[in-house]
Formats: C-alpha cells, structure tokens, sequence
C-alpha cells in the first residue's frame, strides 16, 4: 500500500498516534490507543482489535470501541473468529469490503448486533507472526473504506506491533523485577528467620529454665514476624495457660486461662495444624485480647502439641499475615517447641532427681536413728531393767544409773550431729563461715585429718549471701568433705570459698588417694553435688587421678542485690 496516498493532516495524525504508542508501556493502554487512533484515521463508527491465542486458530480476546455497554449485553457472546473475521486469521492481508453481510464468507450477525455493512481489515504482526486484527465497520456517511484509509491503518499497526512488543518485553521485566524482589525480600527474611532461629538455639543451648525459654522465645519469634503481639499458651489439663507474652498487651495475661474445648487455640492444639486469621479475631473472652489479624501455630515436638503460638497484627505492610509468614513461624514453631520440651524434660529429671536424693536422705537418717540411736534406747531400757530387779543392791543400781547417763550423754551427742548435720543452727543464726569451720572441725574428729577452711566474702558489709545460696553453698562442701573423710584416705583437706564478679568460687582439694571421676559410682555423691549446682545454674569440675588428690571446683551464681531471697547484708568472719 503506497503510503503517499496519505494526506498531510492524517500523517500528522499518525505520526502523534506513534509518539503516543511508543510511549506507554502498559498493554492495556497500548490497545486502547491503537483502538482510537484507528476509529480516528479512518473515520469508522466501530473499531474491534481481536487477539489471537497461541495457535494462532481463534480470538482470545475481542476489544471494541463504539459499541456501548447495553449493546455489547445484548450481543452476548464476543466473537471467536469465524466468517469474514476467521478469512484475516487464515490469509493475514488487508481486506476491504463494500457490504459485509452479503460477502460468500460472512456468518452474519447475531441478534441485537449494529447494523455494519462496510469493512476494513489489517493484520497486526510482531516480528513476521500474527498476533491479532483490527477491524473497522461504517465509514463516515456511508462511503467505503479507501486505499488511504487502508494504508494509514497498516502504518498504525506496523506502529502498534512495535508498541505492544515493547509493553510485553516492560511488562516481562516488570514482572521479574517483582520477582526478584519478591526472591530477595524472601531471602532477606529468611536470612533473619535463620539468625533468629540460630540465636534462640544459642541462647537455649545452654538454658533449662522453663520460663526464661518462653521468655527468649516470644521476643525472637515476635522480631521474626514483625508482629505487634506474641503470646505462647501451654496445655495444662483441659486448659491452655498463658505462659508468656512480648509486646503490645492492653493488661498483663500472663497466667490467664482458657478452655481448650471450644477455642480456636484449642482447635489449633489438638488438630495440629496452623490458622491463618485475616479479619478481627478475639483470642478469648476470658483473655480480653483482640487483633486486626492472626496466626496461630501448632508447637509440635515428636507430633504431641503442647501448646499454641499466638501472633497479632503484623507491623510491616498491613496487619495480615500472608502464606510466607505462616512458613516462617511453622519452622521457628519447631524449634520452640524443641526447647520448650527440653525445658520440660530437664525440669522432670531435676525433680526425679532431687525426689531420689530425699528418699536416699531419708534411708540414711532411718538407718542412723536405728542403727545408733534405737539401738542405744533399747540397751538403755534393758540396763534399767535389770537394775530394778528385786535383789539388786543399792550399789548395782547406782552403777546402772550411772552407766545409763554415760549412756544418755553419748545419743545426745549422736543426735546433736545428726540435728547439725540435717540443718546447722549456726548457718541461720552467725552465717557460713562458721558453720563450715565447725562442720570442719567435727570431720577433722570424725576421720583424723586437718581441715582448713579460707572463706573470703568481702568485708565491705555484704558477706552475707542469699539464704539458698549458703545453704547450696553449705551442702556442696559437706558433700565433698564426707567422701574426702570416707574415701580419699587423706592427711589433709582444704575449703576455699571465694567471692567473683557475680559468682562464688568454691574449691575443695585433699591429699588423698584420688580416683578415676569417670568409673566414679554414685557413692561418691557427685550426681548429688552435680545436681545441686546445676540447679543454681552454676558449674562443676571434679580433678582427680589415682594417686594425686581430688579437687571439687564449683562457680555459682549470685542473684544481684534486691531479688526476692536475698538476705540483709551482715558482717560475717573467715577463718
């Protein structure tokens, strides 16, 4: 088509039609544009751009301009590229007609379809293959289509093919912009979701408090999913407890409870499954909690839930939770629960453990009192006894009462040691630098060996230490000194008791035999010494070797001044 058979004003036109195409890069906006710049160039009533689908038989799309919305109802169905439409799709040339409805190859036209009698095709083809049509009816006052209406169509569509292949090529680079950003932002994320995981299983490792577990757990996984709110409900019977919290709460919950019967965490809990909550949701009545959006997850350890991971109202980009989000608590869900049921087995052993070391305290003030002190009563008994035979003589009772007191003397001692030994009245009354120099001094009688004892405390007024401490503190050293004088066969023992920075050292070395602390049975009472640090959240060492001695090393914690148990600070002496 010879494109001098345009006039000036409709190149002009045209030319404005290219800038206009070239610079969208949005294909809708594309099409829209090559839709009136057509009706516009030609003077149609009706313009119609059909796109092909991706085998290039049929429409899959029709866009028309002209034909108003009640029309377009009434037409019903859109065209799929039959009659004279199909003739553009199977020979893609420009077609005119004079009257469409009576060309051989037209299908007519549907009920309620606008009268349309003359006709322009144009095939719109991106780098030599068809893509789709424009299609054009009713010239102006009736006249047909001319060779110069045709020709300024098939520039706008040579212009039109440049433009739709530069907004699909915008468009496929748009879209995997978002998609990297998408990849990164997820990779960002999961990159925080890793350092956070990676710090509570840091932070945990060495952790078996329960409750600083739960405390270390809400505010990571609150970071983790930028959220408002963070709660952790635990089962307990057919209830779930609120056993901690970080972030924004109207009242403090912690300890709260609700059924797990009849409750979305409760439902979460026993289905084991996450629930994702766009609209409003009240965690419960009872709790007074409510958020914009939720998620609840599942903690699942070795497929047993033992309680709910509450998160509320995101912070970043609205207050919803999305899929990615779910993904990353459901992980970070896991590991909590790992340590939650950690925490949980530690306490249960702790407890067996220290249940043990009662009943194993109780056999050996059972087999004290019976062995010695029962056994001493009956003797007694069977003394006064005889004595109060009808023939004994004022000498023989006089003797059996005296031997009766020697007698009374010597239990009272025994049970004196025993009292001490259960609970020394001078660790309460003047602290514990003396009750270990006297627990000292009566091992030293009991196994023949010099003991000495070094407590520096600190003479500043605070050589007190809280009650519990002492006590731990008391116990430990008695422990170790019982196996110095039972089984270390030792000339020699020494106590060193030591304040640090925050800490007290305890050292307990001998000169004795030594042992092999590995092949050690419990008769060494090392479990007992072990667990009784461990429960401080202290540290053990045992040093030891068949023929060089034995040294116990113990670093305890102290709680800082003010904390519930801490004692009023009283001058205390070494020896």
């Amino acid at each position: 088509m010879d494109p001098t058979a345009l006039d000036e004003s409709r190149l002009r036109r045209l030319i404005e039609a290219g800038r206009a195409l070239v610079a969208r890069l949005d294909l809708e906006g594309v099409l829209e544009t090559v839709l009136d710049a057509a009706r516009e160039l030609t003077g149609a009533r009706y313009a119609a751009l059909g796109i092909l689908d991706e085998r290039k038989r049929d429409l899959k799309r029709f866009l028309t301009l002209g034909v108003d919305e009640e029309t377009a109802a009434a037409i019903g169905e859109l065209p799929r590229g039959r009659g004279v439409l199909g003739e553009l799709i199977q020979h893609p040339e420009p077609l005119r007609l004079s009257d469409v409805t009576s060309d051989p190859r037209s299908y007519g036209f549907p009920p309620g379809h606008p009268v349309m009698r003359t006709f322009l095709g144009v095939p719109i083809q991106i780098r030599g293959e068809a893509w789709g049509n424009l299609y054009l009816t009713e010239k102006a006052n009736g006249e047909d289509f001319g060779e110069a209406d045709e020709a300024a169509v098939a520039v706008l569509a040579d212009w039109a093919a440049i433009a739709i292949e530069n907004a699909r090529l915008y468009e496929g680079l748009a879209r995997r912009r978002d998609e990297v950003e998408l990849q990164r932002d997820q990779a960002e994320r999961s990159v925080r979701a890793l350092a956070v995981m990676t710090d509570i299983a840091r932070s945990v490792g060495g952790e078996t408090d329960l409750e600083r577990i739960l405390e270390l757990i809400v505010n990571r996984g609150r970071v983790l999913v930028e959220t408002r709110a963070l709660l952790i409900l635990l089962a307990d019977g057919d209830e779930l407890v609120v056993a901690a919290t970080a972030g924004e709460l109207d009242t403090d919950i912690r300890g709260a409870r609700i059924p797990i019967d009849g409750t979305l965490p409760g439902q979460v809990l026993r289905a084991g499954r996450a629930e994702r909550l766009p609209g409003r949701y009240e965690l419960g009545a009872e709790l007074g909690v409510s958020a914009e959006a939720a998620i609840l997850v599942p903690l699942t350890f070795r497929g047993t839930a033992s309680g709910v991971l509450a998160a509320l109202d995101r912070v970043v980009d609205g207050p919803e939770f999305g899929p990615e989000d779910e993904r990353l608590l459901r992980s970070f869900a896991a590991s909590a629960a790992t340590a939650v049921a950690t925490a949980k087995s530690v306490e249960a052993e702790r407890l067996r453990h220290s249940l043990e070391a009662a009943e194993q305290e109780r056999k050996r003030w059972a087999r004290e009192l019976h062995d010695e002190t029962l056994q001493a009563l009956g003797g007694l008994r069977m003394l006064h006894s005889a004595a109060l035979r009808s023939d004994a003589s004022a000498a023989e009772l006089r003797s059996a009462v005296e031997e009766g007191i020697e007698l009374i003397d010597v239990e009272i001692d025994s049970l004196s040691a025993l009292i001490t030994e259960l609970r020394p009245a001078a660790l309460d009354e003047i602290g514990l630098a003396p009750a270990l120099r006297t627990l000292a001094e009566r091992k030293s009688r009991e196994g023949g060996l010099a003991i000495d004892v070094l407590v520096h405390l600190g003479g500043n007024g605070d050589s007190r230490l809280p009650a519990e401490t002492e006590s731990m503190v008391y116990r430990l050293v008695q422990e170790a000194l019982n196996n110095v004088a039972k089984h270390a066969g030792a000339s020699r023992a020494e106590a060193v008791l030591e304040r640090g920075d925050g800490t007290i050292e305890i050292t307990v070395r001998d000169d004795g035999c030594g042992f092999d602390p590995s092949a050690a049975n419990d008769g060494f009472g090392l479990i007992g010494m072990r667990e009784r640090v461990g429960l401080a959240g202290g540290e053990l060492r045992i040093e030891a070797a068949p023929g060089r001695g034995t040294t116990v090393l113990a670093t305890i914690p102290l709680r800082p001044a003010g904390e519930p148990g801490q004692r009023s600070s009283r001058p205390q002496s070494s020896t």
